[in-house]
């Protein structure tokens, strides 16, 4: 490092300046007079210059120092985001009952939005595949004459390892097994053939892992390619949507997607960090009893592999992040091959190819599967009637699956796309879309597949290798209180009497009431059918005539004997295991444990592998979030990649420390959660990207007409005019609407009327509504009426606003005009009154950056 690169200055704070304006060009619009407009009547036209042209970047600045060793960041945008991340972990770790109340909001989210999650998941596959085949796809992410940094080994080794993570060590084997064994929609039925079970569940599971999970990294790194390398902006995440806003970027929206991208990236890796820390140390222990699963041992896990991380990031992309990147890659690529050659090649490769032809067969069914009727909670009534299988009432599916696999996925691969997204962008500079995209979502998803299919088919033809064997899942919960103390013998001797019935057995749990000897009582818990075999096999006389030493030495083979416990040496040379017996992250260890001669070694790569895939993680997370807070300054100050690293490490020990993993699953679910919201942004970012790429293409006039007012500029503006048009046109609408279509003859009195005939039942219905709750004269249900007199109102708006835009030859579409008219009224009414009174309306790019938003002031002019 050098000296230089280290030298301290001043403190420096800067913000963005005023826009300047320029009253001339105020004056001409395609050679048509116009009056000079008062100053506080002036709005800035946002600066979304494309041709040739660098975008200024006006972001709020703090510095210190230049260099490696100074400190640059957006200083409102970090002090929020550390802010928020303190006080979101102090209330995971004081109250209890956080994780609880996530997870109920997860359940509201899976009953009342698994539309939009999964419906919005399908556009965006969609919208990338149309790019993909479009003159779109041959636009680079950077000039036309510049070329990839990396190879396309290293380039996808980088973007896997940040991609996936860990998690396809976590799911690869535990996942398909889960869908298997159920409970699912398909395991209720009792005459699908399990060959064709074991299917499905392959299918659900490269569902999961396909296009609709790695849709929205293509996305995000997509757009921020774009603007970055090929427009010079900031690599971050506010940038996607200048060519929605513009300059109102650099307002507080644009400071509010940072912060809310910094917390769920932050978050995203920390619980990934706390969470997989439980997992090696659950693989530690799986090797070496010795190695307890502890808080202490998985705190220093947390830090070594923080520790590591620190260094990778302090080295860069090109050194450390690389490096690390192609070793974790080719680690999981050697345990990968190795399982599939000591399984069963020949299944594993009929397995592959069978799996991919069943995806793309069911991928439009599953895609946009919602479990509508599994969510309706109310059972298959009726079932007995109609001759089927079932012998209950629970439905065709459990109403929870939904919200803990697919609503959980997608919420999960959402609330990463900031991160992963952004730091796809930043090592795919020289490339174009359509390489992108090969490289980001078609490699990937193949390479998944085939992960999947060693690891998730070696494990279904396990758990099928050990039903045939008859092994079992216990439910024995008191064998280690049995033979802790002596007295708990006699209290066994006292409580067993045979022959063994349900009513008669205390191995598999007790409820103990009562506070004395005297009158305690206990009741025993049910054994499942298996550990009522296993006991009434083992427990064959009376225990009183049992001494203590018998009586426990039978205890513990039922804790050790591994022929009882979910373990069997098989015909074939290879150990097997009921891996449904198992929590999920020991069924990985399982897995590769039951190769005999080769599972030590399996064992030691894997986990080798599962911590530089932690790793990758880590460091790739702490420098998206430093370039995020640095405002998409794409090589940040080392201090301050340093300082994020460790606030990771901190709040996965803080949480780990405090709440153990139920305060790190309230944060997990927390991030999942907050996939909701972005789910929102990502909608808004496709948008961002198409009119981009049209924009670059020629497809739209970057210097064609625009309204003189944008949706979110009484959002963003700081002016009291506008903000008082916009409240007054919350209920004025109607009279807005009248006077745009009378003065634009665009339908007459009669659209007046009936906008106004609308929003006024809307109004008046949902008082009656409201007023209701607190009177006997209720009517019930009159808010339906009054929601369809609101879409009759917005799709009045929706026409008016089309019709202007077809006049003036503005960009648009219908789509855009009704969800305006949706959720933004206010500001269409603003849009079109002003286009229609005084205002007129201004090129939507403007050649010169200083050219003012110019206005009519004669509503007869040409335009």
């Amino acid at each position: 490092m050098k000296v230089d690169d280290c030298a301290m200055v001043d403190v420096e704070v800067s913000s963005p300046a005023p826009p300047r304006y320029d009253d001339a060009a105020a004056t001409q619009l395609n050679g048509d007079h116009l009056d000079p407009v008062p100053d506080e009547d002036r709005l800035p036209l946002p600066r979304r210059t494309w041709q040739n042209a660098r975008i200024v970047d006006k972001s709020t600045w703090f510095k210190v120092g230049s260099g490696k060793c100074g400190i640059r960041l957006n200083p409102k945008v970090t002090l929020i985001a550390i802010l928020a991340i303190v006080a979101f972990v102090l209330y995971c770790i004081l109250d209890d009952n956080a994780g609880d109340n996530f997870a109920e909001a997860k359940k509201w989210i899976s009953v009342k939005f698994s539309w939009f999650y999964i419906g919005s998941q399908d556009v965006w596959a969609i919208a990338i595949i149309a790019i993909y085949f479009s003159k779109y796809g041959n636009i680079k992410l950077g000039k036309d004459d510049e070329e990839p940094e990396y190879s396309d080994g290293t380039w996808f080794a980088m973007l896997y390892a940040c991609g996936v993570a860990v998690g396809l060590f976590f799911f690869g084997v535990a996942e398909p097994v889960w869908h298997y064994v159920g409970p699912n929609r398909y395991t209720r039925d009792k005459y699908m053939p399990d060959n064709e079970l074991a299917q499905v569940a392959m299918n659900v599971t490269f569902f999961h892992w396909g296009i609709h999970g790695w849709i929205v990294y293509v996305i995000i790194g997509m757009i921020l390619g774009f603007l970055a390398f090929r427009k010079d902006m900031p690599m971050t995440m506010k940038s996607c949507f200048y060519p929605l806003i513009g300059d109102r970027i650099y307002g507080w929206m644009g400071d509010l997607i940072d912060i809310l991208s910094i917390i769920t990236t932050l978050f995203g890796v920390c619980t990934s960090l706390g969470l997989g820390t439980i997992q090696v140390n659950r693989g530690l222990n799986y090797m070496n009893e010795n190695i307890e699963m502890s808080i202490t041992n998985q705190i220093i896990i947390i830090w070594c592999i923080t520790a590591v991380a620190t260094i990778s990031v302090i080295t860069g992309v090109g050194v450390g992040i690389r490096r690390l990147s192609e070793i974790c890659f080719g680690l999981g690529m050697v345990i990968m091959m190795m399982v599939a050659f000591l399984d069963d090649i020949w299944y594993v490769l009929n397995l592959y190819c069978q799996s991919i032809g069943y995806y793309f067969q069911y991928i439009l069914q599953l895609g946009f599967h919602c479990d509508a009727f599994e969510l309706l909670d109310v059972g298959s009534y009726g079932a007995a009637d109609r001759g089927r299988a079932y012998d209950d009432l629970e439905g065709d599916g459990p109403k929870t699956w939904m919200d803990g696999w697919t609503i959980f996925y997608w919420g999960w691969w959402i609330s990463w796309s900031p991160f992963v997204g952004m730091f796809i962008a930043k090592i795919s500079k020289g490339r174009t879309l359509r390489q992108f995209i090969n490289g980001s979502l078609t490699a990937p998803m193949i390479y998944s597949f085939m992960w999947l299919t060693v690891f998730g088919g070696s494990g279904i033809r396990m758990e099928r290798l050990a039903s045939q064997e008859n092994l079992c899942c216990h439910n024995f919960a008191n064998l280690d209180i049995f033979t802790s103390k002596p007295e708990n013998m006699t209290l066994l001797k006292k409580l067993y009497n045979p022959p063994f019935t349900d009513s008669n057995n205390f191995l598999c749990g007790m409820s103990v009431k009562g506070a004395t000897d005297e009158t305690r009582e206990y009741t025993s818990l049910k054994c499942n059918p298996c550990s009522m075999k296993l006991i009434s096999e083992r427990f064959t006389d009376d225990l009183k005539t049992l001494s203590d030493s018998e009586l426990e030495a039978l205890v513990n083979t039922l804790k050790k004997d591994e022929a009882w416990m979910g373990k069997y040496p098989s015909k074939e040379n290879k150990t097997v295991s009921r891996l449904s017996c198992m929590k999920s992250e020991e069924m990985w260890f399982a897995l590769v444990s039951s190769y005999k001669d080769m599972g030590g070694f399996l064992r030691v790569l894997s986990l080798a592998g599962i911590i530089l895939y932690f790793v990758t993680s880590s460091d790739s997370g702490s420098l998206v979030i430093d370039i995020m807070s640095a405002n998409g300054d794409q090589e940040p100050p080392i201090p301050q990649r340093v300082f994020w690293a460790l606030v990771e490490g901190a709040t996965a020990t803080a949480l780990l420390t405090a709440g153990g993993s139920k305060a790190l699953g309230a944060l997990q679910t927390a991030s999942v959660v907050a996939g909701l919201p972005y789910t929102i942004i990502m909608c808004f970012v496709t948008v961002a990207l198409w009119r981009a790429l049209a924009m670059e293409a020629g497809d739209i006039d970057p210097y064609g007409n625009d309204f003189s007012v944008l949706l979110v500029d009484p959002l963003t503006k700081l002016k009291p005019k506008l903000w008082l048009e916009f409240l007054l046109n919350i209920v004025m609408a109607p009279h807005t609407i009248y006077k745009v279509v009378v003065r634009h003859k665009l339908g007459g009195i009669a659209t007046g009327i009936m906008a106004a005939i609308c929003w006024v039942s809307f109004i008046v219905l949902m008082i009656l509504e409201i007023a209701g709750q607190y009177s006997s004269l209720a009517v019930e249900g009159l808010y339906s009426l009054a929601w369809v007199f609101y879409l009759s109102f917005v799709t009045i708006v929706t026409v008016v606003r089309a019709q202007i835009r077809g006049k003036y030859k503005i960009s648009g579409n219908p789509i855009e005009d009704f969800f305006a008219a949706m959720f933004l009224y206010p500001s269409v009414m603003i849009q079109l009154n002003r286009v229609s009174k005084k205002y007129g309306i201004a090129p939507l790019m403007p050649d010169d950056p200083n050219r003012v938003r110019e206005r009519k002031s004669d509503t007869t002019s040409k335009v």
